[in-house]
């Protein structure tokens, strides 16, 4: 499997993996196809997850900039058509309450305003005739074991107090008569504004809205070099060159080795793998009293979520391999599976029909960075998402789209601070390896 930190090209015009989402999303729409000539814009954008259609569409839509979008493989190819399909709202790692340690109250609130900016912004655009099976509004997060739910308790109090947030607290028994009956929930908090969706098509319903707004989308085109010219942007794909004025690096945690100064070696590409069962019957899911379609996610330090999906499948992930080369062994997926079994007891006989995994990215300070390149100020980017990109993602391509248009953007960490260089970069995969182990032990024994 392709690994950021070792592959320079993610490829060109592979195919989409074998996904759930792959198996019953239907035909891609049309797009632009390969880049065969040489072309002028005024705008290229590489990459054409959530970030990269997100910028395309509003540079359109609110500053008449027609854009190009050039993708190596097919659209949402990357992350934005490999992940769980939780719209939360929620921006990397770093909690409200660090925030406002780290820069204060008002920035903190500044922060969470962008965070539900970018769910508005989902839910209109989803509005506009998006079909991508968005489930029942509610987000629940668990508590692993049952020390963690006074934290959890104290957290929803804390959300309430500070936003004014709608968050209900539920006991393990009330959990389990309500909502499922999993056996390593311990009480829960729940969120009323968090949903589900199918991540493929709400992508494709990105792509078709900003074809509709003018852009043109040139799959199976990888950029193999990025250079300058005479103060012009130069990008170079297999069968053509474009020259821009500006460019957009929107790729992510999928970003290549190598691929620009502005951003090597200041993110962390980790993979997050995901199965999804077969249907379960109505027995086995009354067996487990599964009655709720909200998506769900634990208190561990290494996190599992899962949701039941439309057709009664379960859909479970958590954390995967550490390297690409590593990444397809059925251990992982298998791990889940037997995770998924302790939770459920009365599921030992179900199997699963897909796994797959994809690259999340993390930044060393744990929050998104969408700003200009330090060296270029034509080159923009939008990375460092945390795994809490889904809904954020099309915040930041807005906010590109503001910011390339030479719009002023809120004085804010995301906006006004470069992605951090990691120490030591060499090392990250180490440093990460380090991590998962410390959270094995905290998730067991703290």
């Amino acid at each position: 499997m392709y690994d950021p930190l070792h592959d320079s090209t993610p490829g060109t015009n592979l195919d989409y993996p074998e996904s759930y989402w792959a198996s019953v999303s239907g035909e891609a729409p049309p797009d632009n196809g390969q880049l065969t000539e040489d072309i002028d814009a005024d705008v290229v954008i590489i990459g054409s997850g959530y970030t990269g259609l997100s910028c395309a569409l509003h540079l359109a839509r609110e500053h008449n900039i027609k854009a190009v979008v050039l993708e190596a493989n097919k659209t949402a190819w990357g992350c934005s058509g490999r992940n769980a399909g939780f719209i939360l709202k929620s921006t990397g790692r770093k909690p409200w309450t660090a925030m406002t340690k780290s820069w204060g109250e008002e920035v903190m609130r500044g922060i969470y305003s962008e965070v539900c900016e970018g769910v508005d912004t989902v839910n209109s655009l989803i509005k506009e005739g998006i079909d991508c099976e968005q489930q029942t509004n509610g987000y629940i997060k668990v508590a692993h074991k049952p020390s963690m739910f006074s934290g959890l308790v104290s957290q929803a109090k804390l959300l309430q107090n500070m936003f004014s947030y709608d968050v209900d607290i539920i006991s393990r028994d009330e959990l389990h008569q309500n909502y499922m009956a999993d056996q390593n929930a311990h009480g829960a908090i729940r969120f009323n504004d968090g949903f589900g969706i199918n991540p493929l098509k709400l992508a494709w319903g990105y792509q078709k809205l900003a074809q509709a707004a003018g852009v043109k989308i040139h799959t199976g085109s990888p950029v193999i070099e990025l250079t300058e010219k005479n103060g012009k942007q130069v990008i170079t794909t297999p069968n053509a060159t474009v020259t821009a004025q500006k460019v957009v690096l929107a790729t992510n945690g999928y970003t290549p080795k190598d691929f620009h100064l502005s951003v090597a070696n200041k993110t962390l590409p980790v993979l997050s793998q995901i199965i999804v069962t077969e249907p379960l019957t109505e027995e086995q899911l009354q067996a487990c009293n599964f009655l709720t379609s909200n998506v769900i996610m634990d208190t561990r330090a290494l996190k599992y979520y899962y949701r039941k999906l439309p057709d009664n499948r379960i859909l479970f992930g958590g954390r995967g391999a550490i390297t690409g080369k590593s990444a397809e062994d059925p251990y992982y997926a298998n791990r889940l599976l037997a995770v998924l079994k302790q939770s459920f007891p009365a599921l030992q006989s179900v199997n699963y029909q897909h796994a797959w995994s994809g690259w999340i990215c993390m930044s060393l300070d744990d929050i998104p960075h969408i700003n200009q390149a330090e060296d270029n100020e034509n080159v923009f980017y939008a990375m460092g998402y945390c795994g809490n990109g889904v809904s954020f993602a099309v915040q930041a391509g807005k906010r590109l789209a503001d910011k390339v248009s030479g719009k002023e953007l809120p004085d804010l960490p995301l906006y006004n601070k470069q992605l951090p260089k990691f120490p030591m970069p060499a090392l990250r995969r180490v440093g990460q390896w380090g991590y998962f182990h410390y959270g094995k032990i905290k998730d067991t024994y703290f």
